[in-house]
């Protein structure tokens, strides 16, 4: 009785779904995520570039690069989402005596993101991905002092 009154809930009022990393905190916290989803942006923009450029395009060259936007556009989100884990989660306001720039450092990657997800830009890839690499040497500093 009980589980039908759940599922008619349910219907009526559907869960959301959410996903976390996770509010705890759990205290594992790693740039890899976002170097990887940086390092895809690059790739996949490298791949756009290569695709043949003369007209017509075949069913084939245009089925590639509508997959490749997709991956690109997915990973620059991961890497937004990921950065703004590193962010709001494991960098703290004592950070901010080490690393000055924290704030303007993750606000400028988290527009590159979005800047990646808008076009397809080697420059804009590059960038993002030098971006990424900063706050990864910025997170491997922050360990290395709580280890000291």
């Amino acid at each position: 009785m009980m589980y039908k009154l759940l599922l008619l809930l349910n219907t009526i009022l559907p869960a959301k779904s959410v996903w976390a990393h996770c509010d705890i905190p759990c205290g594992i916290y790693t740039a890899e995520p976002a170097l990887t989803a940086a390092k895809t942006v690059v790739k996949m923009v490298e791949k756009i570039e290569a695709l043949p450029q003369d007209a017509p395009r075949s069913m084939q060259t245009r089925n590639s690069f509508v997959r490749m936007v997709q991956v690109k556009e997915e990973h620059a989100q991961i890497c937004k989402e990921q950065l703004l884990i590193l962010w709001t989660d494991y960098f703290k306001p004592e950070h901010l005596e080490m690393f000055p720039n924290l704030h303007e450092t993750f606000w400028k990657a988290a527009k590159l993101c979005s800047k990646n997800k808008q076009e397809v830009s080697k420059e804009a890839a590059q960038e993002l991905l030098q971006a990424v690499e900063g706050i990864a040497e910025m997170f491997l500093k922050a360990e290395a002092a709580k280890k000291t």
